[in-house]
């Protein structure tokens, strides 16, 4: 399968100009300059920057929006420290993949899909002359499956638009379903060679966000161990969550994580990228805070060995805190194990 150069051990910074206040303090002091050197030593190749568009968009005072700057920002420190960078907008006008946010008719709405286009208008003009280390990625984790039809019309037609100021950087899109892996085949083909499908992969759910606040139907005492079989992961998604997500057709009782269960489950992302020339990335994975680090460290090791044999890059989620932090203080005791399987 065609491999995303430069884009296949990274991590993301989540937290910092998206899913935030975008108070001055948070955008200033939640990532600095520093940061990029550290991630260097960490080993990676790359960033992921989540941006929302109220950080994009002019307000009522018509002031430069502010999200520019920390973009330039995080683009300088990446090129100084040797590290490549995908520009993630997590929130477009009228669509958002958390519902909470309140956002709604993006597919629907050629005005929204307009402010869209514009902003990504922008970020190409400005960006262009870095995409020798940038690459796209047009819209974070689109939810349901019924919007597909529209979200292929609309990012061929974003391409076209970003294509007239940056004809050859990297371009990133996902699916349905948070950018399931099981949406990749439905992504419409290819307008040109730089398109990347890209994907999220936090499987089992059921372990990788065991407790997680802000899932309904989730206990937050609830607890589940990385040795639980696939029936056991499968029941409690059952009681907890009320959807599948594990692969059990086919597999032995008793059968425990592995990395074949990972292969089979990206089975069909795989087929759809290699039958299309098309490189294959995960932009998000990674275990919630509430695992024992141990455990969530074999949770790395599983997913690494199978996403290292099929050559798929990705960028773990996150750097700091957000529920997931790699540099939070809890992880120092298996960090440096951990590094060598993003």
């Amino acid at each position: 399968m065609k491999q995303f150069t430069g884009f296949q051990h990274g991590v993301n910074l989540g937290g910092w100009l998206s899913q935030c206040d975008y108070s001055e303090e948070r955008c200033r002091n939640f990532i600095r300059p520093e940061d990029f050197a550290i991630i260097k030593a960490w080993g990676v190749d790359h960033v992921r920057v989540p941006v929302d568009y109220d950080l994009l968009e002019a307000g009522a005072d018509g002031a430069e929006p502010r999200g520019f700057g920390y973009l330039r920002l995080a683009a300088d420190c990446c090129r100084s420290n040797g590290l490549h960078m995908v520009l993630d907008l997590h929130k477009t006008p009228g669509f958002s993949f958390d519902p909470d946010e309140g956002e709604g008719g993006f597919f629907e709405s050629e005005a929204f899909q307009t402010r869209f286009y514009r902003i990504w208008e922008e970020l190409a003009r400005r960006f262009a002359r870095d995409a020798d280390i940038m690459a796209f990625e047009l819209l974070n984790e689109v939810t349901e499956r019924e919007f597909m039809p529209a979200w292929n019309r609309i990012w061929q037609e974003c391409v076209r638009r970003i294509r007239v100021f940056a004809p050859t950087v990297p371009i990133l899109v996902g699916g349905y379903w948070h950018n399931s892996a099981q949406s990749v085949k439905d992504i419409a083909p290819p307008p040109d060679e730089y398109i990347i499908y890209n994907f999220h992969c936090y499987e089992p759910l059921i372990f990788t966000h065991q407790g997680a606040h802000w899932m309904p139907t989730m206990d937050p005492n609830f607890r589940l161990p990385v040795t639980a079989s696939l029936e056991e992961m499968e029941q409690a998604s059952r009681a907890m969550l009320g959807e599948r997500t594990t692969l059990l057709d086919g597999w032995p009782q008793g059968t425990k994580l592995s990395p074949a269960y990972f292969e089979a489950f990206v089975a069909s992302a795989v087929e759809a990228a290699e039958a299309r020339g098309v490189a294959l990335y995960c932009g998000e994975y990674g275990v919630i805070d509430l695992v024992p680090p141990e455990q969530a460290l074999e949770w790395y090791r599983v997913f690494s060995r199978a996403f290292d044999k099929l050559g798929i890059g990705r960028a773990a989620w996150t750097y700091r805190q957000m529920d997931f932090g790699l540099s939070d203080p809890r992880m120092d005791g298996v960090r440096p194990a951990l590094l060598k399987l993003l």
